[in-house]
């Protein structure tokens, strides 16, 4: 069971007053996971949007380096305590885009896909601020995303290999 108060730490819940935390809590469960689990992976249903309690995850795309390759893994990114994950559960066509792997044990507070997008339908205000810090994650995705790619443009300029 995760509280309201246990919430409001987090910078994802930022600006919910506590009838909205309340809200928020009573679709929310924790999960442990040990290191080296799959947590979900690209395509899967997106079924929970995750705040990371304890623990280290690293966000994972697998890129197709042709036939006769193995495809290589990409870290997009890290994500550690306060950080939030899975935003695709709130995002059609609500299918995680990235492989969500746990380098240490984890504990996760879980929050219903379904309940959650219900929640927001209800209360619009909640939904914009909830969308804000979505449009958040998202916009810091994709500024690692950008920096991973110059970095792998420029060397493949010098080992030419591009």
């Amino acid at each position: 069971m995760v509280s309201a108060e246990a919430l409001k730490k987090y910078i994802f819940f930022k600006g919910l007053i506590d009838t909205q935390l309340q809200m928020i809590a009573s679709i929310a469960t924790e999960e442990s996971h040990a290191a080296g689990a799959q947590i979900y992976n690209i395509g899967d249903p997106a079924e929970k949007l995750y705040i990371v309690e304890e623990g280290k995850l690293v966000l994972v795309l697998d890129s197709d380096m042709g036939t006769h390759r193995p495809a290589m893994q990409v870290n997009i990114d890290f994500v550690a305590n306060g950080d939030a994950m899975g935003w695709s559960a709130l995002v059609e066509p609500y299918k995680y885009t990235l492989r969500a792997l746990c380098i240490e044990k984890s504990k996760l507070i879980a929050l219903d896909a379904i309940a959650l997008r219900k929640i927001i339908h209800d209360d619009p205000v909640l939904g914009l601020k909830i969308m804000q810090s979505l449009a958040k994650l998202i916009a810091g995705r994709l500024t690692h995303t950008r920096i991973i790619l110059v970095g792998e443009r420029g060397l493949s300029t010098l080992t030419g290999e591009w």
